[in-house]
């Protein structure tokens, strides 16, 4: 496989912050996602390889090994074994130790030729390492997410179909194991790393697992009092409103917020903040009326 430079995938600097990393990941995921590019090989080749670059630089230790050996840093604990007992062999000037050392099967001959290859002999076994880890966003609405469900992503060209438990939050990140990169020497495949990107609701604001909105009300059922139905994630439900209603007070329906994550059959609350609309262009009588309402008050 040819080396591929993560920065140059990124398009930001070998000096860039952790910052910098994060925002040109999530501005070529958005321009490259195979959502935005339906049947556009070009793209989603692009998009995983901004996968992969981001699941190496968006990690200090990974960065860290990256930079220092390249497309096999992954390798890096093995190198630096391999390197401290070189220099201490070269130290003895032994020649014959050295290559006693190799005929012991010991961890460096092992690694190099598991690495590069071997034609001279055959060592009788490989090492065998995890593939590399796959990293993604996937972007949902909050009522995606309000019930359990199944989404299908592609990665490296096959199709992964998983459940998604109701509740889960923006931001979070779950792990699907085996969906990685292929393991080298027989080791197991790397695991797939999922990000939700949850889009806000224009009628509900979600804080965990309780959810607030507000329900406008006429003056005259703010001040005599009635009945309003209004929306959840659960259907419509009917609500009483008690006379004399202020501006800006808040009721509390238990039960009627979000699902809590894994925890099937528990909600959190819905907390409804009513608005009491003022009527406008009123008529001469309406005036006349609200006129005498107003004196009766005063007096």
């Amino acid at each position: 496989m040819a080396f591929i430079d993560y920065y140059k995938v990124l398009e930001v600097d070998k000096k860039a912050t952790e910052a910098e990393i994060k925002k040109a990941f999530r501005k070529l995921a958005r321009k490259y996602h195979p959502d935005i590019n339906p049947n556009d090989k070009d793209a989603e080749k692009k998009f995983k390889e901004i996968n992969e670059a981001n699941e190496v630089l968006g990690n200090a230790e990974k960065r860290k090994k990256y930079d220092a050996y390249g497309e096999n840093w992954q390798h890096a604990a093995e190198f630096e074994k391999a390197n401290q007992r070189q220099t201490y062999y070269g130290k003895t000037g032994s020649h014959e130790e050295f290559n006693s050392y190799g005929r012991d099967g010991d961890d460096y001959s092992d690694f190099f030729e598991s690495l590069f290859g071997n034609s001279g002999r055959n060592r009788g076994r490989s090492q065998q390492f995890k593939g590399s880890d796959f990293s993604t966003e996937l972007h949902l609405d909050l009522a995606e997410v309000y019930t359990t469900q199944k989404k299908t992503v592609s990665v490296n060209g096959k199709n992964i179909r998983f459940t998604i438990p109701a509740g889960v939050e923006n931001g979070q990140t779950i792990k699907i194991s085996g969906h990685g990169g292929d393991g080298i020497g027989g080791g197991p495949k790397g695991d797939l790393y999922i990000t939700f990107s949850i889009e806000n609701h224009p009628d509900f604001k979600r804080d965990k697992n309780n959810l607030y909105t507000t329900a406008t009300i006429d003056l005259y059922k703010a001040v005599l009092g009635g009945e309003i139905t209004v929306p959840t994630f659960d259907g419509k439900v009917k609500l009483k409103i008690t006379p004399g209603t202020q501006n800006g007070t808040q009721v509390k329906l238990k039960g009627k917020g979000f699902p809590v994550y894994k925890n099937e059959g528990h909600f959190g609350d819905l907390y409804i903040t009513f608005q009491v609309k003022i009527p406008t262009n009123l008529t001469n009588k309406e005036l006349e009326l609200f006129t005498e309402l107003s004196k009766l008050r005063a007096s």
